[in-house]
């Protein structure tokens, strides 16, 4: 078993390997016991003797089959601290108490692959091979019957105890998530007890969540916008920015999120999910409101050069746009798609590995609107405005987590010198 074992000199987790004997000699092991007749200590027990190294699962589930085939087992949702503990081959396959393999693909859908546990049937031969697993059909209607198993416990739960389901959802979202990306059947299940979480922390089914944010976040082509966050933290200027238009915003932080998003845009009808800074506000949700800029069409184009001169950055592009006063007076976004595919490649199947090599673009909006650029366009001389439109700039750059290094000890330093 790989278990924990410090760090390494990035800091990141270390695992090693460590032998853990087979429990093949119990004339009586637990799995083959009637779940009736069994508390939860035992289970605890059991899962310890199995994986001495790990903390208590999150919930079990006991299976118990003998027709259309012969199964037994216990399946452990482990807790998972961090994408590194993401380990596969931790379910125990057994034929009449004497262990196989502990490879089960095939046997357990991919997406339950992440379970910790053990599966015994005696319609798997001793000497079972690759090839056997994937062609057979009995070991095809188990890993139906334990989608189905697994499907069916979660729901129970999810209708017993809301409240301890969704404080259990943060540990278990990944294991749901990626059934409903995986597997169709699963996702028809699933999609009356999946969860999402806003960044405030509340908990909303599908159905409750688009009652809620439907007639606010409804645009022009009548698209109902989901707003989320895959940073909260980092992306705090833009969350604030929503809600001052009373826009919820979810928090989509999980390392399956990327995926997950175009799935549930396949699946809602009439619906978009677009991160918090991918755009302005009022792009994002965009309204049939048309705002005046106060400025005229050459001082439009004044401005555009005297940013397009402090930003000299063929990355950006820069255009001069009529925003509400009261939003930032630049805002540097990647658009929707192109962070969306970048994100998809970085954690693969997205389709297109190559976006992840492309070379980052973005888009810079100037608020024609905001009193900074009178500002700027009112400065004396062609140096002053060039330095206050680095300055509106560089605070866009800031509150994206963009500037670093010599640009931030610049910024720094000019700041200083405006204040002076």
């Amino acid at each position: 078993e790989s278990v924990p074992d410090g760090e390494d000199k990035e800091g990141k987790p270390k695992f090693k390997s460590v032998k853990v004997d087979r429990i093949i000699n119990n004339p009586s092991p637990l799995w083959a016991k009637s779940p009736k007749d069994l508390k939860d200590e035992d289970y605890l027990k059991f899962y310890k003797e199995l994986y001495p190294f790990s903390e208590d699962p999150l919930f079990w589930i006991h299976l118990n089959v003998d027709y259309p085939f012969n199964l037994t087992g216990i399946l452990y949702f482990p807790k998972v601290k961090n994408d590194f503990e993401l380990q596969k081959n931790k379910i125990q396959l057994y034929s009449r108490q004497v262990f196989i393999t502990d490879e089960v693909k095939d046997v357990v859908p991919d997406f339950l692959m992440l379970l910790h546990g053990v599966l015994d049937s005696p319609d798997i031969p001793l000497n079972v091979s690759r090839s056997y697993l994937q062609s057979d059909s009995s070991v095809k209607k188990i890993s139906q019957h334990i989608t189905k198993k697994v499907a069916d416990k979660l729901s129970e739960m999810f209708k017993a105890d809301r409240k301890e389901f969704e404080k259990k959802w943060d540990d278990i979202n990944i294991f749901v998530k990626y059934g409903m990306i995986s597997d169709e059947k699963f996702y028809e299940k699933a999609k009356d007890f999946a969860l999402l979480k806003n960044v405030d922390g509340s908990y909303f089914t599908f159905n409750e969540y688009k009652d809620k944010v439907k007639d606010n976040q409804t645009d022009k082509d009548k698209q109902v916008v989901y707003l989320y966050s895959s940073d909260a933290g980092k992306q705090d200027t833009y969350i604030q920015m929503a809600k001052d238009k009373y826009y919820d915003v979810l928090l989509m932080d999980g390392v399956l999120d990327s995926h997950f998003i175009s799935n549930l845009e396949q699946k809602f009808e009439n619906t978009q999910l677009k991160r918090v800074d991918s755009d302005t506000i009022d792009k994002l949700i965009a309204k049939d409101e048309k705002i005046d800029s106060v400025l005229s069409k050459e001082e439009e184009e004044q401005i555009k050069e005297i940013f397009e001169k402090a930003i000299n950055n063929k990355a950006m592009t820069l255009a001069v746009e009529s925003m509400s006063p009261a939003e930032l007076p630049v805002t540097v976004t990647m658009s929707e798609w192109m962070r969306r595919m970048k994100d998809m490649a970085k954690t693969g199947g997205g389709g297109m590995p190559f976006m992840g090599s492309m070379p980052d673009s973005y888009n810079v909006a100037v608020n024609a609107n905001h009193n900074v650029i009178q500002k700027v366009l009112k400065a004396e001389t062609e140096d002053q405005k060039v330095k206050l439109a680095k300055q509106a700039y560089d605070l866009a750059l800031l509150s994206q987590n963009m500037l670093t290094g010599a640009d931030l000890t610049r910024f720094i330093k000019r700041s200083v010198e405006l204040v002076s």
